[in-house]
């Protein structure tokens, strides 16, 4: 039995407090990374753990002992996989430091787990896992308006129907406004030093103009031209095998879902696929 020793990244990279936010959102570009274990500088002690979208739901706040999320689920090296499979399903989170006698040694992402589970046997199916309501976005919609309604949904990712209801697009918080990254006045309002990581400015930037949306967005523009066009999918009977591979080529956390005429039936999420090391959907 595999243990989350076996498939964590040891050493991870850390965001030390006291810190600010430009501290936190320099290290994700330079790592290409969403989000950080937080750590105490004095002595290395786990405090918390802070994500991309953490920043910017407050945006108004500069130290990081106030942005993080205190009090996160930790992990010990020694738990099983199908441990930390459980909690990422039934807590929904994305990244679990891994803590032994109260000090950080390593991190583990679902990413980690769907490795495992694409090359294992399973039984469990795509349309078994779907757990969550499906929020679509309409391909003419302003994105004055989808903006809004996926940050009140909390959501990252956001099929895009056309009128006669067939699935086009996906937009994601990383395709906003691309042709705005690395606009010098903003890395300078975000403390970002100009590092060259064109990959590290997408998993920050967008939100940023997102989060600023009543100067960066008008009316005219559109869903559809932002969304991925033709997204990848996957047939609501594809094993969570094959999905895991998918997503993991791809570097994906959620995926379309269609049905046999090819309607969208519901999105599948990385957390939602890690149910087939559980053995079961947990509601």
């Amino acid at each position: 039995m595999k243990t989350v020793a076996d498939v964590m990244t040891p050493a991870p990279i850390v965001v030390e407090v006291p810190g600010t936010r430009s501290d936190a959102i320099n290290a994700m570009v330079r790592n290409k990374l969403t989000g950080l274990p937080v750590v105490r500088a004095s002595d290395g002690m786990l405090m918390g753990v802070v994500s991309r979208r953490d920043i910017f739901r407050n945006f108004e706040e500069d130290q990081l002992s106030l942005i993080m999320k205190k009090g996160c689920i930790t992990i010990s090296p020694d738990a099983t996989v199908e441990e930390a499979a459980r909690i990422f399903s039934s807590k929904r989170i994305h990244r679990l430091p891994v803590v032994e006698d109260g000090k950080l040694v390593g991190i583990i992402t679902p990413t980690d787990l769907l490795r495992l589970i694409k090359d294992m046997k399973t039984s469990m199916t795509a349309e078994d896992v779907i757990r969550t309501t499906c929020v679509t976005a309409y391909e003419g919609d302003p994105l004055t308006y989808t903006i809004p309604a996926m940050r009140v949904s909390d959501i990252s990712a956001c099929p895009v129907l056309d009128a006669q209801g067939k699935l086009v697009g996906i937009i994601t918080d990383r395709d906003l406004f691309n042709d705005q990254l690395k606009d010098p006045a903003v890395l300078k309002q975000l403390g970002i030093e100009d590092v060259g990581n064109l990959s590290g400015y997408r998993n920050v930037l967008p939100l940023f103009y997102s989060a600023s949306s009543e100067k960066y967005m008008t009316e005219d523009m559109k869903v559809s031209d932002f969304m991925i066009k033709n997204p990848v999918t996957v047939f609501r009977k594809t094993n969570l095998a094959d999905v895991a591979k998918a997503m993991v080529n791809n570097d994906f956390g959620q995926m379309p879902v269609h049905g046999t005429k090819d309607e969208l039936v519901g999105m599948i999420f990385d957390v939602d696929v890690l149910c087939a090391l559980v053995g079961k959907a947990d509601e």
